[in-house]
């Protein structure tokens, strides 16, 4: 398996596996929102040995109350249902996390299911919250740079394409 930065070549792969990842196409026209909107910072997506796209994930920034510190929001993370359960999900946020701390980007936001990320490394942290009513632990924060967190708290937003979800 092959992880790479994305290629104007894969949006329309990209599009489709997202598209068959999840019940609706909601996620899948945010990322394409995001991308058109030039609200993608980081965007991998992980090839099988014949060079067929089987996953995918994307972060864009989000502030801290109001205020942009390099953080970034991951959302969301798709991988192609035959190739599920076989570690395609982890490899692609390892090194997207490996990723983005080199780049200077040192905290990230998830909003999804906490067994789930809880393995990456993401905590539940009442120190900061989302603007959407969620249950209890899904919302979460990891931080790629040690003490990126520290002293900080409040409302982490996402790009205003989230709320048109």
């Amino acid at each position: 398996m092959l992880i790479r930065t994305e290629a104007p070549a894969d949006i329309l792969t990209i599009d489709r596996l997202v598209k068959s990842a999840f019940p609706t196409e909601a996620e899948a026209n945010l990322v394409m929102k995001l991308r058109e909107n030039a609200k993608l910072t980081l965007s991998l997506v992980a090839c099988s040995d014949e060079g067929e796209v089987i996953g995918h994930v994307m972060f864009s920034p989000v502030t801290l109350n109001g205020e942009h510190l390099n953080w970034q929001g991951l959302a969301p993370i798709s991988v192609k249902e035959e190739y599920r359960g076989q570690g395609i999900a982890k490899a692609l946020i390892e090194e997207a996390h490996s990723t983005l701390a080199d780049f200077g980007y040192p905290a990230v936001a998830v909003l999804g299911d906490p067994e789930f990320y809880s393995k990456f490394g993401y905590q539940d942290d009442a120190r900061f919250t989302c603007p959407w009513e969620v249950p209890q632990g899904v919302f979460r924060v990891i931080e790629l740079v040690e003490g990126t967190l520290d002293n900080q708290q409040g409302l982490i937003e996402y790009a205003p394409e989230f709320s048109e979800l």
